[in-house]
């Protein structure tokens, strides 16, 4: 048995140990297995670049950060003829039974891609933003709500000593899963997501509310996707031009100048950024690659091919990548999880 493997998109924890559960479960059920990890994904399949890789490369990675194959954002932006067929071509002369790949939307697009051309694959589920359609949960989004919880701990501090409205800036340019979720479990005041566009003037209104309760402080969750009520309106060309015009380095920023235009609140900005995504996988993370990787080299030997591993209501299931490509998890503003914040006071900014 000949498989292919790469790591596509941007890294989290947890690509280490979800290989790992897939090449070792393999090698205990295959006697005669060849992995060929292709390095910086998708481009080192076009390119041809590779590594035969034993049981002692997967030894040692269940809690390693990163990815050992390397990443790449190729060839999402300019997808042509050419590099599917390099990518095709590749996979053939080395004579592959099946391509396993990890990533998160970007990737899965290209994924079945190449299910339609042919190519025998299986994928896993990727991204901190939780945001992959068909899993109710895809693996490093526990490790970076811990990270992001983490920060807004640490702020909670510094924000009460000093008294401050502290802004923390949270991954999620279309998703607002891990906001949520880490807005919730570090009590912040105040969530923003995409989901759910902002007004200024309701933020303002939230805040001044703590004031008179004698609450010198508030700590305002933001995903680095939000919108305001104003730019939910527009079209993606409006809103593309009037992003370009922004003079602030994220919307976080933004949003502390438009707090400070309309009041004499002092405003602090925190940008954890790509921590996040970094470190070690935490156990549930641990758990869920494990399970995952499993389950993908059970794919693999029971041949069902072109599907995503993910999970639904606690178990672990074959997803057709034809119902994955192209769709996004996006967070409903009916959810539990929403009424459960708001119902304990935390605002959406709406």
């Amino acid at each position: 048995m000949k498989i292919g493997m790469l790591t596509s998109g941007g890294d989290c924890q947890g690509l280490n140990a979800t290989m790992r559960g897939v090449a070792k479960s393999l090698y205990n059920q295959v006697e005669d297995l060849t992995i060929y990890g292709f390095v910086d994904g998708y481009k080192g399949l076009m390119d041809g670049k590779y590594k035969k890789m034993g049981k002692g490369d997967f030894s040692g990675i269940l809690t390693l950060g990163g990815t050992i194959l390397g990443t790449s954002r190729q060839p999402f932006k300019k997808m042509t003829k050419e590099k599917v067929s390099a990518m095709k071509e590749n996979y053939k002369r080395l004579g592959l039974d099946c391509l396993v790949i990890l990533g998160g939307n970007g990737t899965h697009k290209t994924a079945n891609l190449l299910r339609e051309e042919g190519l025998n694959i299986v994928s896993l589920p990727k991204t901190i933003d939780n945001d992959l359609w068909g899993t109710d949960v895809t693996f490093g989004f526990h490790s970076a709500i811990d990270v992001a919880t983490d920060v807004i701990d640490r702020i909670h501090t510094t924000a009460t000593s000093h008294g401050r409205i502290f802004i923390v800036e949270i991954m999620g340019h279309k998703a607002g899963w891990l906001t949520l979720c880490a807005g919730i479990a570090g009590g912040a005041d105040i969530i923003i997501i995409p989901e759910i566009p902002y007004d200024i003037k309701r933020i303002k209104e939230e805040i001044d509310k703590r004031q008179k309760e004698k609450k010198g402080f508030s700590i305002i969750a933001v995903a680095e996707g939000a919108v305001s009520v104003e730019e939910s309106k527009m079209s993606k060309k409006e809103f593309k031009k009037a992003r370009e015009k922004m003079t602030q380095p994220s919307i976080a920023f933004r949003i502390a100048d438009e707090i400070m235009a309309v009041s004499d609140h002092e405003v602090r900005v925190a940008v954890p950024g790509h921590i996040q995504r970094g470190g070690s996988p935490n156990p549930y993370d641990r758990i869920l690659c494990t399970r995952f990787g499993t389950f993908a080299a059970h794919l693999i030997m029971e041949k069902e091919y072109g599907n995503m591993v993910g999970m639904k209501d606690g178990q672990i299931v074959a997803i057709p990548l034809s119902e994955v490509a192209g769709k996004l998890k996006s967070v409903q503003k009916n959810d539990q999880m929403i009424l459960s914040a708001r119902n304990i006071g935390i605002s959406f900014g709406d």
